[in-house]
């Protein structure tokens, strides 16, 4: 009876949806609206418009498809484990608590997982940096226009530094000068090393001075920062290989070097 009495609560909150929205609007419009209603009144305190913005995502759209994605999840989420928890354990307040825990904890997981997506997307850009720098101070220097260099570095090159000098070379067309272009990458791509860069070519464009020049002071410096990332990378790699190391293979050396002289003992002790 009681479990009736859950199923028929869970199924009385979308049919009441659908009575109210009538045949004014499209039911998945109205709930889309009123998911987007209540996103915009928390102030989007996650700033998930920025990790959006910095994955190329800056549209409306995608953050609509984001948050729906978002809240769907959750409540999907919590639905389906208050009818399981609730047949399992026949207790309603303890189903009713672990629906909104598991809300919650898909919650966070889908924000987190955009947060790595961020994360992956900015280093992927800091990998590439080095190479893209060189070639776009080899193309200067062989006379191109910083324009003409990052249209052509965006239409042969691939990867995500290269989809941000497409948007760079798209903004240009649109009609909006090389420097705020420049400018609003920096600030979309929330890396020290992309903002100096930025700032170096943007000043180094403004004031007339020789670009070929400042390219290279900072691709010698992109080397060596990535040079230094990849020793980071190997020091923690070498102390991650040191645990099975430790906990599993030389105990396992220390027993077979052991094992004879323990049967030994255990044969005289018979």
């Amino acid at each position: 009876m009681s479990l009736m009495f859950l199923i028929t609560a869970l199924l009385i909150v979308p049919a009441a949806f659908l009575i109210v929205a009538g045949d004014q609007a499209n039911p998945l419009e109205e709930a889309r609206k009123v998911i987007m209603r209540n996103a915009k009144e928390s102030d989007d305190r996650t700033a998930i418009r920025a990790r959006l913005e910095e994955l190329g995502k800056a549209g409306e759209k995608d953050y609509e498809v984001f948050r729906i994605k978002q809240y769907g999840y959750s409540a999907s989420g919590a639905a389906v484990a208050l009818i399981v928890l609730f047949i399992l354990s026949q207790k309603l307040l303890l189903s009713i608590f672990s629906a909104f825990l598991i809300a919650a904890v898909l919650y966070v997981l889908i924000d987190r997982e955009l947060t790595k997506a961020v994360k992956k997307h900015r280093e992927l850009i800091e990998a590439e940096f080095p190479a893209i720098i060189e070639i776009l101070t080899l193309a200067i220097a062989a006379g191109e226009t910083p324009m003409s260099a990052m249209l052509r570095i965006s239409e042969s090159a691939q990867g995500a530094m290269a989809q941000e000098f497409q948007i760079v070379v798209a903004g240009v067309r649109s009609g909006l000068p090389l420097s705020e272009t420049l400018d609003a990458m920096g600030r979309r791509v929330k890396s020290v090393m992309i903002r100096r860069f930025v700032d170096a070519l943007v000043t180094a464009t403004l004031r007339g001075a020789p670009l070929v020049e400042v390219l290279s002071r900072h691709a010698v410096e992109a080397r060596g920062n990535q040079r230094n990332r990849v020793m980071g990378a190997a020091g923690k790699a070498e102390i991650s290989m040191m645990i099975p190391v430790v906990f599993l293979i030389l105990p396992i050396s220390i027993l077979f070097a052991l094992w004879p002289s323990l049967a030994n003992l255990n044969l005289f002790a018979a």
